[in-house]
């Protein structure tokens, strides 16, 4: 009968950090944010900021994913007449969406507007899912 040597090996400390570190390496969430609502008026950029950090740009009909660290973090949306600011915390493996439309409002079809080339065009910013991916 054959003897079987076994030897275990302990990770050291220093094993263990780098273990742990490539995992928070692989934690990531994911935002995306929209601007397809039939409640667009379709005009006007709307600019956003992750953590003060350029995020992008959305025309109507277009849409932006980016992975990012779980955590706290401030969304920004700017149609450069209106700001939008969301306070949001990320789980790992979370998706967060979002809806961005420009929409009309008071005084954006006025005859005031016509006179000086247009009305405001009001920002409307919002998550599309709670925490834990319940809408």
């Amino acid at each position: 009968m054959p003897v079987s040597t076994r030897t275990e090996i302990e990770p050291t400390a220093g094993d263990i950090d780098k273990i742990v570190e490539e995992l928070k390496s692989s934690w990531k969430a994911t935002i995306t944010i929209r601007r397809t609502s039939r409640g667009d008026i379709g005009h006007r950029e709307i600019f956003f900021k992750l953590d003060d950090e350029d995020l992008g740009m959305l025309r109507f009909g277009e849409e932006l994913t980016k992975e990012v660290e779980p955590g706290p973090h401030r969304l920004k949306a700017d149609n450069t007449l209106f700001r939008k600011t969301l306070d949001i915390t990320l789980t790992v493996g979370e998706h967060a969406t979002f809806t961005a439309i420009n929409r009309a409002g008071f005084g954006t079809y006025s005859v005031f507007a016509f006179f000086i080339g247009g009305g405001p065009i009001y920002l409307t910013f919002e998550r599309d899912t709670a925490p834990g991916g319940k809408a």
